[in-house]
């Protein structure tokens, strides 16, 4: 067969492919999602109850018991300060393993023990970190802070070496052709081209530690979850709701001002469709 047949048997292949290959993907994830329905048991979930149930948890926690606003926020800031430290921490330890991470910046014996250290880090979620180090270091703020920056040093990890791989390489093999070295092109056209990248993925990560640094509170690893852990050991509902009300407004606050942070960064983030 000639290499003009087998181009065109390729192309041939590809085109079926294309053709019955989305269909058939689809049909995968539909049998597969009735599939673990199935062995999950969900279609038989009992909600008989849930009304009784609304019915006592509303009846226990309103109204409100605002005299806790005070040990709430003095929380939520402890939070806040665990998830900055965190965040920064981890950004800066993962920014040079993510780059040696990257397959188009290093060879693969490099890249692999990098991407393994970083799946490592990846497989618990911050908060069984943060029991780890309750262990280890004891209750309070210090084991929050080391969970989250170990968590988001996998996270954030690989998301930084997916955006070092996809940017264009005509600059970097340009670059390199001059005598530049290693560092020099690192220094002066990767970052430069992932920068904006880097400042999305960072403040993504803050809006993400901000929720999980009220929750490894529950393991006793501070913050505001320590105290909502605390009265709801006691039953005390009326106050478990006002923390709760602070955390989902002080997520929306964070929300709001990273959108507004990253089109400072970025440029106008709106489309045609969203005006």
């Amino acid at each position: 067969m000639s290499n003009v047949d087998r181009t065109t048997s390729a192309a041939s292949f590809r085109t079926h492919l294309k053709t019955f290959g989305r269909p058939l993907l689809f049909i995968l994830v539909f049998v597969l999602a009735v599939w673990s329905i199935w062995i999950l048991e969900l279609h038989q979930t009992d909600f008989s109850g849930g009304a009784d149930g609304l019915t006592f948890l509303y009846g226990a926690a309103i109204p409100p018991e605002m005299s806790v606003l005070e040990v709430g926020l003095r929380g939520l800031l402890e939070t806040l300060y665990i998830a900055y430290v965190g965040t920064l921490f981890g950004v800066l330890l993962s920014l040079p393993v993510s780059l040696v991470a990257s397959r188009n910046l290093f060879p693969w014996y490099l890249t692999l023990p990098a991407r393994w250290f970083l799946a490592m880090l990846r497989v618990l979620p911050s908060i069984l970190w943060a029991v780890i180090f309750v262990i280890l270091i004891g209750t309070g703020p210090a084991a929050g802070v080391f969970a989250i920056t170990l968590y988001t040093i996998g996270f954030i990890g690989k998301l930084e070496y997916e955006a070092f791989e996809g940017l264009d390489n005509e600059p970097i093999e340009a670059v390199s052709s001059l005598g530049a070295t290693r560092l020099q092109v690192l220094r002066f056209v990767v970052l430069p081209q992932a920068i904006n990248s880097l400042i999305s993925q960072t403040m993504f990560m803050f809006e993400y530690n901000v929720r999980h640094a009220a929750a490894i509170g529950i393991v006793g690893a501070g913050g505001i979850g320590y105290y909502i852990m605390g009265y709801l050991d006691f039953l005390q509902y009326d106050r478990v709701v006002v923390l709760l009300a602070i955390v989902f407004l002080t997520v929306l606050v964070i929300d709001e001002f990273s959108y507004r942070l990253r089109s400072f960064f970025l440029g106008d983030m709106s489309t045609s469709i969203s005006k």
